[in-house]
């Protein structure tokens, strides 16, 4: 590259030569001979070692892609356990369909036949996830040989999402998590993390992805979305099929009820108008709804900190307009300002995720006033905030 730099610089004339050297800020350069002035700019131009080495250590290299790639294979693999592949499914039709999937270990039914409780575990119907497996998913899906759960998971599309956004879990945001016992291996429970200002929910679905990958147990995590999810054409059958829940009491209660796994983004609608100068600062969780309704099933909020899902898409700023023209199209949406980003394409940002102490409530039906639902959501934001900013003080590159 200096060669070819030293070519360039050669065909340039003396005053063409100083006029570029004034641009560069070098020193004496009216006195120097055109060879002087190729060998200054030559120096200029050259990026200082250090600047250099911290760039290429901030990018992913092929053996840091080559690991991700055995973690998202061994993650995807890691459910064999569970399965009994000696045996296969014994559900029979009158129709004379027979199943053929291997039956969960310890049980006659597979994971899609009653096996097991298919809204709070996440197990691969054939035992490990792979495009392998799915010409026998797609022949279940068309058949509609299995039940939906009563907020409308579907375990096969489900697990076809899982599948392919472990390539962004593994490979593109290269999810690194800490804390994960800290995940309850049975019974309710409520996970509470920032959120990031896109439009397209990354943090939720990574959210998810980090217990089935990485806690002990695959359970899931039932994210609960803003009403625009539900609004859009195939995006909310398919937000519903993934396992996502609806914004309303109802269904968070039933999810904790059933002592399932819940996930919320307090700060809501207002982290969709923050511009990327105020990323990681914590706005206000709202009025507490996920503590009362913690309170109410006597379930422990988690607080999740995540950091990388604020720079995916950094808005430059926030515009009202935008806002006003998205409320044309969906009226019901309490949107004020949304921020502006430049690109439509993720960035591939390396993403970090702490699940911290649980926040114990006191057993269900206990009275609380509504003082004390204010201050655990507080308390709630106040540990996710110092977790960030911890996190952001170690954190060296974005990427």
């Amino acid at each position: 590259m200096s060669d070819s730099i030293s070519g360039l610089l050669g065909r340039l004339s003396r005053d063409e030569l100083r006029a570029f050297a004034r641009a560069a800020d070098i020193r004496g350069r009216s006195t120097m001979t055109k060879e002087q002035l190729i060998a200054a700019l030559q120096l200029a131009l050259q990026p200082p070692p250090e600047e250099s080495e911290r760039v290429r250590a901030s990018m992913p290299s092929l053996p840091d892609l080559s690991e991700a790639r055995r973690r998202r294979i061994s993650a995807g693999r890691r459910f064999e356990w569970m399965v009994d592949r000696r045996r296969s499914c014994t559900l029979r039709t009158i129709e004379g369909f027979s199943c053929g999937l291997p039956a969960i270990a310890e049980h006659e039914r597979c994971a899609l036949h009653g096996g097991i409780d298919i809204s709070d575990l996440a197990v691969p119907a054939a035992g490990h996830l792979g495009a392998d497996t799915w010409p026998a998913l797609i022949r279940h899906l068309l058949l509609a040989s299995y039940d939906n759960d009563a907020l409308g998971l579907d375990p096969v599309v489900s697990e076809m999402i899982w599948h392919i956004a472990n390539f962004l879990y593994f490979e593109y945001f290269r999810v690194e998590v800490e804390g994960i016992e800290n995940v309850p291996a049975k019974g309710a429970g409520v996970l509470v993390s920032n959120h990031a200002g896109a439009f397209i929910p990354y943090d939720g679905m990574m959210l998810q992805l980090a217990v089935v990958n990485e806690a002990e147990l695959p359970r899931r995590v039932r994210v609960v979305g803003t009403e625009i999810l539900n609004l859009v054409p195939f995006l909310s059958h398919l937000y519903r099929k993934a396992g996502a829940a609806f914004a309303s009491k109802e269904d968070a209660r039933w999810v904790l009820n059933h002592g399932y796994l819940l996930g919320a983004f307090p700060e809501g609608v207002p982290a969709f108008q923050k511009p990327h100068a105020e990323a990681y600062q914590l706005r206000r969780f709202g009025r507490g709804g996920f503590a009362a309704l913690a309170i109410e099933a006597g379930a422990p909020i988690i607080p999740v900190a995540i950091v990388g899902s604020e720079d995916v898409h950094p808005a430059l700023f926030s515009s009202r307009r935008l806002a006003q023209l998205f409320k044309l199209f969906f009226p019901q949406q309490r949107v004020e300002e949304i921020g502006v980003f430049l690109n439509p394409i993720p960035l591939p940002v390396k993403w970090r995720i702490r699940f911290l102490e649980p926040i114990e409530m006191p057993g269900p039906g206990v009275p609380t006033d509504r003082l004390t639902v204010l201050e655990i959501a507080e308390q709630t934001r106040e540990v996710i905030q110092l977790a960030l900013d911890d996190m952001l003080e170690d954190r060296g590159s974005v990427f």
